[in-house]
This record gives structure tokens, sequence and C-alpha cells, in this order.
């Protein structure tokens, strides 16, 4: 086994951790938003939030890490088309994500509050969760792009 090769391995492994992850975190959320139940959302988003710091963030920070010592391993230039949109796009995913991990957090103590007062959930929850549905679409958007720029390596 290569250096590059077990450097490609856990690049891709990332992505995969990242896609999945979030995957799995949207549905979540979303479905415990649909229940309208505060203790169930409260229960979830405790959920999500420990996985976006365990997992995601975890994989976003071995992305740049494994990234960059595979293109020196291959010589790849910054300058490829596919590698310079592919990390405008992470740059555009950060954007989008750093402010998601606040809106769960905010919505998990939101929803212990209602929980706690036995009351239905307040309004900024509802700003919250809606905002928080809007940044995932360019958030993992971008790390959809990413994953095709990276396999296709498209030349423009």
């Amino acid at each position: 086994m290569t250096w590059y090769f077990m450097l490609k391995y856990l690049h891709v492994l990332g992505a995969i951790v990242i896609l999945g992850t979030g995957t799995g975190i949207a549905f979540f959320m979303l479905m415990a938003h649909r229940s309208g139940d505060p203790a169930f959302i409260a229960r979830t988003a405790s959920t999500v939030v420990i996985a976006d710091m365990l997992f995601t963030a975890s994989a976003v920070l071995l992305q740049p890490v494994t990234g960059a010592l595979l293109m020196l391993l291959s010589a790849t230039s910054y300058a490829e088309p596919w590698l310079a949109g592919s990390l405008g796009l992470y740059a555009v995913a950060g954007l989008f994500w750093i402010p998601v991990i606040f809106m769960q957090v905010e919505m998990r103590d939101l929803a212990r509050a209602a929980e706690a007062r036995d009351e239905p959930l307040p309004p900024r929850y509802h700003t919250l969760f809606r905002r928080w549905f809007l940044f995932g679409i360019p958030g993992f958007g971008s790390v959809m792009l990413i994953l095709w720029l990276m396999i296709a390596k498209p030349q423009f």
C-alpha cells in the first residue's frame, strides 16, 4: 500500500463522512421538526449537535490535510480548474455550515426550554429552522458539487 493510496482512501472516507453525516442530520432534524414535539426536537437536536461536532467537524478538518498531501504527491497544481472550483466550493460550504452549528445549538436550547415550561416552540425556533433548512441547500449542494469535481476532474 502506498502513501498516495492511503491518503486518497482517507480523503474519500472524509467526503463520505461529510455527506453521510450531513444527510443523516438533515433527515433526523426534519423528522423531529415535523413532529412539533419540543421534547423530541430537543433530544434529536442534542444528538445532531454531538454528531456534527464529532463526525462532520473531524472530516472537515481532515479534508484539506489529505487533499494538500495528495496534491504534493501527485504534483497537482492549484491552477487546475477542478481543484480551484473545489476549493471555492469548500469555502462556500464552510460559510453555510458554521452558522448552522450555532443554529442547531440554539434550536436545541429553545426546544429544551419549551419542553421544561410545557409550552409550544417559540417563533424564534421556527425562524431558525427555516434559516437552517435554507442554509443547508448551498452548504450541502456545494459538497455534492465538490464530490463530482473530485471524481470527474473536468478541464472546463
